[in-house]
């Protein structure tokens, strides 16, 4: 006999239904699996063997062939396991025909009980483009399948309950979408507990009203990681769209922990310096999502940024300039979103203490160049604000007033980001620090004497075309903080600035 369900795997970012056909015939008995099965798919013959058996219903002693199609896309993923075994008891007449428009995704354990997968989410939005209309996952994976509308999602805990239902002796009961509450998502940190560095605090803010990438360096202890994890509670939420981009992604990566819904709260992403390429970039044989992507929507945060092997830095060219990372493969090329908001944190010195005043630095002279010149300059010229984070005097420690809090700053944030998304979005674009040239031309007007603060900058400095370009950016940026339409040389100068402390590093 032969049966037809449909399963789902991942390709990318995207889901793909798969037609899971069933083929029961006489001979010696067998299970083939065909149709470019991953080792995860080819164990499902086990897994769904002794999961049949121990749900009380009976296995065929036949041969049985399965082929997953398309057959030109390699299946790797274990939700195979419920498709393949419900196929089985359809072909074997233990489940009707009203399988046939219903998608399972499960891996199955070996008593019959439904385990959760990745990826749940993509396979959903490609379950509702085939016109599927019910949808059968593992109880932790119900919240994500709810945020695709037009399914109906059950979530049952055995494979006996699937059956039953399939066989109208005991339906199932439909998953119910949650109601969140609307509102700001509740951050710990807060830029009230952060004393002083009036001047870092002003580059954080610009860098969060544009997003733009940012450098922060200084003495060991003087604040650069206090400043960087705060970045996220200032950084306007997310429209329905990012988070669902992001909720995607955190769906391939298998991050999402159970019944959860939309992610709500901005990526922040924090890689320890012996990571790989592959970790950062993304990749493996089947490529996925890697810490680039990860941040999409959100912030990378790169402590101890010299530290990083060379080659896991230069990966970041394309991502920062692109907004997008393509990973080639033998088998496959897969291209990831990567729009994020990059803030890197180094010591001035192997010691820490270059410049301190305070502490007398022991490093030499050839010591500092071979650690700064660990950061190449193309990287460099891709982050738009350098900034020096000195060392606190005591007065600045102790002092018991409060500083601004991150929601005074925020609300500036957003603002401007409301602003420069009126203004961009009919390019696709939602924040000064995507203009390419041709926007800059149309939406950077400048002054003359900005103009020709930026032709002696241009010339003193050395500045690269994307260096030019990131000055007006940022620029920009200020203005829009100040409500300004017209890019004035007090703008100019502040970006110039923020510009200038890249040169120790040259």
């Amino acid at each position: 006999m032969f049966a037809q369900t449909f399963g789902a795997t991942t390709f990318g970012l995207d889901g793909i239904a798969i037609h899971v056909e069933v083929d029961i015939t006489n001979g010696l008995p067998g299970m083939e699996i065909v149709g470019l099965p991953d080792t995860a798919v080819r164990e499902s013959r086990e897994r769904v063997r002794a999961a049949i058996k121990n749900s009380g219903f009976e296995f065929p002693a036949q041969r049985i062939t399965i082929n997953l199609a398309p057959a030109d896309i390699k299946k790797d993923s274990s939700g195979l396991d419920l498709p393949i075994a419900i196929g089985i008891l359809a072909a074997s007449g233990q489940v009707g025909e009203n399988c046939r428009r219903c998608l399972f995704v499960s891996e199955l354990s070996l008593e019959g009980r439904l385990r959760a997968v990745s990826g749940v989410l993509p396979m959903a939005m490609a379950a509702a483009e085939q016109g599927i209309t019910q949808l059968f996952v593992a109880r932790e994976n119900a919240g994500e399948a709810l945020l695709v509308d037009g399914l109906t999602v059950y979530a049952p805990d055995k494979l006996a309950e699937v059956v039953w239902h399939l066989q109208e002796r005991r339906a199932l009961t439909p998953q119910q979408k949650r109601v969140e509450a609307a509102g700001l998502p509740v951050l710990g940190d807060d830029f009230s507990e952060v004393q002083g560095q009036v001047v870092a605090k002003r580059a954080v803010e610009i860098a969060a009203a544009g997003g733009h990438n940012l450098l922060l360096s200084g003495s060991p202890g003087s604040g650069k990681t206090m400043l960087a994890r705060r970045v996220p509670g200032i950084l306007p939420a997310m429209s329905d769209q990012e988070a669902l981009e992001v909720t995607k992604i955190y769906s391939i990566a298998g991050l999402l922990s159970a019944n959860t819904g939309l992610v709500s709260v901005r990526p922040f992403r924090s890689p320890h310096h012996t990571i790989s390429d592959a970790g950062m970039i993304g990749g493996g044989r089947i490529p996925k999502p890697g810490e680039v992507t990860l941040s999409h929507h959100g912030v990378l945060f790169l402590d101890e940024l010299p530290e990083f092997p060379r080659g896991v830095l230069e990966v970041l060219r394309q991502p920062l300039e692109d907004g997008h990372v393509t990973i080639s493969r033998v088998q496959a090329s897969s291209s990831y979103p990567a729009r994020f908001m990059l803030i890197a944190a180094m010591n001035p010195c192997p010691c820490g203490f270059a410049g301190d005043g305070l502490q007398t630095c022991t490093c030499t002279p050839a010591d500092i160049r071979r650690y700064v010149k660990k950061i190449s300059g193309p990287l460099l010229d891709r982050i738009d604000i350098h900034v020096h984070v000195p060392r606190l005097e005591y007065s600045e420690i102790a002092a018991t007033v409060p500083a601004e809090p991150s929601a005074a700053i925020r609300a500036r944030v957003a603002a401007v980001r409301d602003l420069q998304r009126e203004r961009l979005g009919q390019y696709g674009l939602f924040c000064n620090a995507q203009m390419g040239h041709k926007h800059l031309k149309k939406f950077c007007p400048l002054t003359k004497e900005a103009q020709e603060l930026l032709k002696q900058a241009f010339t003193k400095m050395n500045l690269s075309g994307r260096g030019y370009d990131r000055i007006i950016k940022v620029s920009r940026t200020i203005a829009d903080l100040a409500g300004e339409q017209i890019i004035t040389g007090q703008h100019v100068a502040e970006a110039i600035q923020f510009r200038n402390n890249a040169q120790k590093f040259d």
